[in-house]
């Protein structure tokens, strides 16, 4: 059995005096019964008499009860804040911490861009285009044409050495696939996600499609000290039609679908961010006039099923916050 309180001690002692003070009353002066005998009316105002002040005391004693539990879980609601902060700002601070694997992930993609555009011309060198692969730019080709004959084949192999001299390093990299480029803008999962890194690199290759990496990394990064991560985001379904319409230049309540991320902290977090950072400010503008070029070709070929695996990925994500703080679907 648990101790009795301070304020439930007074009480049990306040009710004590109080009945010891009501009986020894009786004792002194009677029960003051007339001689007519029982009087029901006299009796329930007695009773009212006594038991009313014993009420009032152990309802005080409830509410001072009452007081101290909401003191105390009080403390307690503090002290667990308290201790989430702590480890919050130790996890910002900590080696191992969110913001120290962005950056290291920001590392491996600055060495990743160094190789490629150190190696550019080495692959171009090993690496030539078949016929007929899928690629952003023409996704479903036409079938191969039939084999030439020795004649032609000939003729086609002079015509290619008169043009070797004027062809680029660019032109003879392999066009982007459908399937590397949203797999690239969703990022490796972890360091050992190799064909996540082999997307990657393949879309650094590509020149428009490299600037919307770079726009993207830049502003996951400046998001992730903030606390704001795309993986914690569930942004609701959007139907490819709509990203379509925003593919073709619509604004405003037409596409306002696309602000499908609903976490309030985060985009609060965010609008903050913009009003008081001009970096991120200039970021952010950045991106999204990246995300809106490249969109805009990628669109134009990929089928439904492709637009709703690229609104999964983390660079949309970054879209969706960025449009709702910046008025893009209002």
């Amino acid at each position: 059995m648990p101790p009795l309180s301070v304020a439930e001690a007074i009480g049990l002692a306040l009710s004590f005096v109080w009945l010891a003070a009501c009986a020894m009353f009786f004792m002194v002066m009677g029960t003051g019964t007339t001689e007519g005998g029982f009087d029901p009316l006299r009796f329930v105002m007695t009773v009212v008499a006594i038991a009313m002040p014993v009420a009032m005391i152990w309802l005080a004693v409830a509410a001072m009860r009452s007081a101290r539990i909401m003191r105390e879980e009080s403390t307690r609601l503090k002290a667990a804040i308290d201790g989430m902060r702590t480890v919050y700002l130790k996890q910002q601070q900590g080696v191992g911490g969110p913001a120290a694997q962005a950056s290291k992930v920001e590392q491996k993609l600055e060495e990743i861009a160094k190789v490629s555009r150190r190696t550019e011309t080495a692959l171009a060198t090993f690496v030539s285009i078949r016929p007929g692969m899928p690629s952003l730019a023409n996704p479903h080709p036409a079938p191969i044409a039939p084999a030439m004959g020795a004649d032609e084949a000939s003729k086609e192999l002079e015509d290619q050495t008169t043009l070797a001299l004027g062809t680029r390093a660019e032109d003879m990299i392999p066009p982007l696939s459908i399937e590397d480029f949203i797999r690239a803008m969703h990022f490796p999962e972890h360091a050992q996600d190799a064909e996540g890194f082999r997307a990657l690199r393949r879309a650094l290759e590509d020149r428009q499609v490299a600037g919307l990496v770079q726009a993207s990394q830049d502003i996951l990064t400046l998001m992730s000290q903030d606390g704001i991560y795309m993986d914690d985001l569930r942004p609701d379904s959007t139907l490819p039609e709509i990203w379509r319409k925003f593919a073709a230049g619509e604004r405003g309540k037409e596409i306002a679908s696309l602000g499908a991320v609903r976490d309030r902290s985060s985009l609060a977090l965010t609008a903050g961010r913009m009003r008081k950072d001009p970096v991120f400010r200039d970021a952010s503008h950045h991106f999204m006039r990246r995300f809106d070029q490249t969109y805009a070709q990628f669109e134009k070929n990929a089928s439904d099923a492709d637009l709703s695996a690229m609104a999964e990925t983390r660079t949309a994500r970054a879209f969706m916050v960025l449009g709702r703080v910046t008025g893009t679907f209002d």
